[in-house]
């Protein structure tokens, strides 16, 4: 059998492998001068390519469609996914939060195991090459268009994100295959060459595709006190997010951990993270509280002031904070709380404390929105999976044409879990074919 894998990222590189472990003739073509270019920079470069949680946290860790990972996350698990690396010569350990990365903490070491087993099993390989289309005949697929695809070309790169606007490709011909797996990926990362050629593939053959979005990603809020913070991180902090939706307030999202301000809101894992969750609610107004001291009760908190304010009774309010906050946040409290800075503390009423306790345990900001693509670290959306069959990967509208990774519509958070979806799905479709 003759199979073609389109992309030759994590899902398309292990789809590959798998196979040609299957007795296939594999061609892998890739538009980049390389393989694995979005590979190489997850994890900063380090490439936390899975998680060494049990096998039942790996679908409380994917947000959109678990129930449709059942088979590939038992079929390939990451307990196999380590063995499978491990096998290939690729030392690796776990560190906090049982994310897994290579020894080395060179995500290029994950690419070169990949590329060798490539080698190894003989799979064609074809960079700088561009699929412009399948070929479908009698609801089967046949094959593929391709053209060179110039990588040095910025305009072509500008021009490839505009749906009317692909230039007629050079040097075009068809590849005839039995199979077709599509592992194009998202739209995240676009300087890594990605966009939205793979739902055209799918939406070409009859699927339908659900709204790509950017996630895993930073907010941006109203505040502009926030750009007073630039820079500053936060520890052990509590953050919530609730919505108003049809006159009621919701709670839809509560964490505890790290963030950072920046000069256009806030970012850090908790914000990451709070992103996957927030999509459907952005015409909503959306409110993210933060807790400074959420190891302290209210009770606890105000005993706390109260020492303070003994201990600095004599000194201005803006100058006997430095015990309780950051340095860096005690104007900010002051001014959020309306209090006067300059006023002695002795001299705070009870009323006044109250306040000042209330903007310690609750500090709001509004979501104004997302960052954009350059800066999320996968998409959301993609490939409608009720068209896909999760025990194949095959597509339930054309016979040998399978998708995997992340251009379906799958997202999981971060700690290794994306890429396990993609090694997973590629598994699967790749001992499929």
């Amino acid at each position: 059998m003759k199979t073609i894998v389109v992309g030759g990222g994590a899902a398309g590189m292990m789809a590959a492998i798998w196979a040609a472990r299957n007795n296939n003739q594999v061609i892998l073509i890739e538009q980049n001068e390389k393989l694995g270019k979005k590979l190489f920079i997850t994890g900063k470069g380090r490439c936390n390519f899975t998680n060494a949680c049990d096998i039942e946290d790996l679908f409380s860790n994917v947000v959109t469609n678990s129930k449709f990972m059942y088979s590939s996350f038992y079929s390939f698990s990451n307990q196999q996914v380590m063995d499978f690396f491990e096998e290939l010569g690729l030392k690796y350990k776990v560190e906090r939060g049982n994310r897994v990365f290579p020894a080395s903490d060179h995500s290029s070491d994950v690419i070169k195991a990949l590329e060798k087993e490539l080698k190894r099993l003989k799979v064609d390989i074809l960079l700088n090459t561009r699929v412009d289309g399948l070929i479908i005949e009698d609801g089967s697929v046949v094959g593929v268009n391709i053209s060179k695809n110039y990588n040095g070309n910025s305009k072509q790169k500008r021009d490839a994100t505009d749906k009317n606007s692909i230039k007629k490709p050079d040097l075009l011909k068809n590849l005839t295959a039995d199979k077709i797996i599509v592992t194009t990926g998202g739209i995240s990362y676009p300087r890594t060459g990605a966009f939205d050629l793979g739902y055209r593939f799918a939406e070409s053959a009859g699927h339908s595709i659900v709204k790509a979005q950017p996630s895993l990603v930073p907010f941006e809020v109203k505040e502009q006190w926030c750009k007073d913070l630039m820079g500053v991180a936060l520890k052990n902090v509590a953050l919530s997010i609730s919505v108003t939706e049809k006159g009621k307030n919701k709670k839809i999202f509560e964490d505890f951990g790290e963030m950072l301000f920046t000069h256009f809101g806030v970012s850090g894992p908790m914000v990451i993270k709070a992103s996957a969750y927030i999509h459907k609610y952005l015409e909503n107004d959306i409110v993210l509280s933060i807790d400074l001291k959420p190891a302290l009760d209210e009770k606890q908190l105000d005993e706390r002031i109260l020492r303070d304010f003994e201990m600095f009774k004599n000194k201005q309010l803006s100058n006997g904070l430095e015990k309780l906050l950051l340095k860096s946040l005690i104007p900010v409290i002051i001014d959020y709380s309306g209090l006067d800075g300059n006023k002695k503390i002795s001299e705070i009423t009870k009323e006044e404390r109250r306040i000042f306790l209330e903007s310690i345990k609750n500090l709001k900001m509004h979501v104004t929105g997302l960052r954009g693509w350059d800066e999320a670290i996968i998409t959301k959306g993609g490939v409608n999976v009720k068209e896909i069959d999760p025990s194949t990967m095959e597509s339930k509208k054309v016979k040998g044409l399978y998708f995997a990774g992340e251009v379906l519509d799958i997202d999981a958070l971060t700690g290794g879990y994306n890429l396990q979806v993609a090694w997973s799905t590629g598994y699967l479709a790749g001992i499929s074919v």
